[in-house]
């Protein structure tokens, strides 16, 4: 299937690993050039070298940390400097910490906004005017599927998420018809922090291998697995593309329907 983004470039936040990574691959391998962002000079040089194996156009990294307005600023004109504009912005961000209501105090809320909100405000303010040109481009953000269904442990990303869903859907009336604007709604995907977490109790005796770790979080959904950070990625970029040209203004979960919620 041509999704028509052949020599489309696309701006992907926090993708020199995770579902970042991935989306922008998924970019890469339908031919768009796409911008990889992260903190870690070392770790956004690895990204870069891999998206590279599969890309058809080319792959740049910006180093720049979301919760910096200048970084932000930067990271848009460097990619329009090298690419003459922006067709795809796909916004994500690491997740904010765990812990419970009582737990979190006013910093935590401020940064968790700072990150997961600001962070998408900044990046669409900065980007729109390019991705109104040339008849128009696409939004995807990367949410999480604690919008639709309260985590145990989460309040931050339970509460503040929903803030970004706001605005993805006000942007998909504000910025169309030249801008599409959508979301996507992961549960557990085999991503760097999942093996993380999986080894991490194995190390504390929960489970005996990294394989049992792995089954028992994929028991809990009807597919019998966690997810592939690559179907993530397509997900993205079938929103990105011209198949998806009627979707504007919606947040898909990508949960091989482990979520509980109705709608």
């Amino acid at each position: 299937m041509d999704y028509g983004i052949d020599g489309n470039t696309a701006l992907v936040t926090a993708s020199s690993s995770g579902l970042g990574n991935a989306s922008a691959k998924a970019l890469a391998r339908e031919g768009a050039d796409v911008v990889i962002n992260g903190r870690s000079d070392d770790r956004l040089d690895e990204a870069v070298a891999d998206v590279r194996t599969l890309a058809d156009g080319d792959v740049l990294g910006v180093r720049g940390d979301l919760t910096d307005a200048g970084d932000i600023e930067e990271l848009v004109d460097e990619t329009v400097a090298e690419f003459g504009g922006i067709d795809h912005l796909v916004t994500n961000a690491g997740g904010p910490p765990s812990g419970s209501f009582m737990e979190t105090d006013d910093e935590d809320w401020y940064d968790a906004f700072d990150l997961l909100v600001m962070s998408v405000v900044r990046l669409v303010r900065e980007a729109a005017p390019y991705l109104r040109e040339d008849g128009g481009g696409t939004i995807v953000t990367i949410a999480s599927r604690s919008v639709k269904e309260a985590i145990p442990s989460l309040v931050l990303s339970n509460s503040v998420r929903m803030g970004v869903i706001g605005l993805e859907k006000t942007l998909s009336k504000e910025l169309a018809p030249e801008v599409r604007s959508n979301a996507v709604l992961p549960a557990p995907h085999e991503t760097s922090r999942q093996r993380e977490l999986i080894e991490a109790a194995v190390e504390r005796g929960e489970y005996d291998s990294y394989e049992q770790g792995l089954d028992e979080k994929g028991e809990i959904n009807p597919l019998g697995r966690i997810g592939d950070p690559m179907e993530l990625g397509d997900t993205v970029a079938f929103l990105s593309s011209e198949n998806s040209s009627f979707l504007n203004g919606i947040a898909v979960p990508v949960d091989g329907g482990q979520g509980a919620s109705n709608l």
